[in-house]
């Protein structure tokens, strides 16, 4: 176990720059011929935390799976609502750098924010993400959920990586700090 541990965006996009429509639909990227999982389970052993907003929490729900995706992992969902915990989730509305650097702080594994939108914003603007993992599927959607909100901020990254998939490029970086 490490101290000081990364935040991690671990996602996929359209080529330009969606990661789904804006019915948050998938199914554009499941149609895309990939290579085993694409790294998904390779990745998802380095973590042992989950962080995700609501939005993207209740789109997981919806999805009528089994059981909850992140079953074994510590998971906080981020909320302007007060809600009762679950068994798999502890939902919270703290300050994000104070709470996001009190984890990092945690002996632990990789902390993997999941989706895109509203908290991946906030963790730009608030400087908290370390690493971008994001996998570019070979398509063009035109329009949808972009990767990343119009705003006012910047980040440099340095370019870890590159690995292919089969039809998928996955591009890992750095952010310089």
């Amino acid at each position: 176990m490490t101290q000081n541990r990364n935040v991690i965006l671990f996602i996929a996009s359209s080529l330009d720059g969606y990661i789904a429509t804006k019915e948050e639909s998938l199914e554009w990227l499941f149609k895309v011929e990939g290579e085993g999982d694409n790294g998904y389970s390779e990745f998802y052993d380095t973590v042992d935390t989950v962080l995700m907003g609501k939005k993207t929490y209740d789109w997981v729900i919806k999805q009528d799976l089994k059981e909850f995706p992140y079953k074994n992992k510590e998971c906080y969902v981020f909320t302007r609502s007060t809600i009762e915990d679950t068994e798999d989730v502890k939902f919270v509305s703290p300050d994000i750098t104070d709470f996001v650097n009190e984890l990092k702080s945690q002996h632990g594994k990789k902390i993997w924010i999941v989706g895109g939108g509203e908290l991946l914003h906030s963790f730009i603007k608030e400087n908290v993400v370390d690493e971008l993992i994001v996998t570019i599927a070979p398509t063009i959607i035109g329009k949808g959920i972009p990767l990343f909100k119009e705003g006012d901020y910047q980040l440099d990254l340095s370019l870890k990586g590159t690995r292919n998939f089969n039809q998928f490029v996955e591009l890992h970086y750095e952010v310089k700090k």
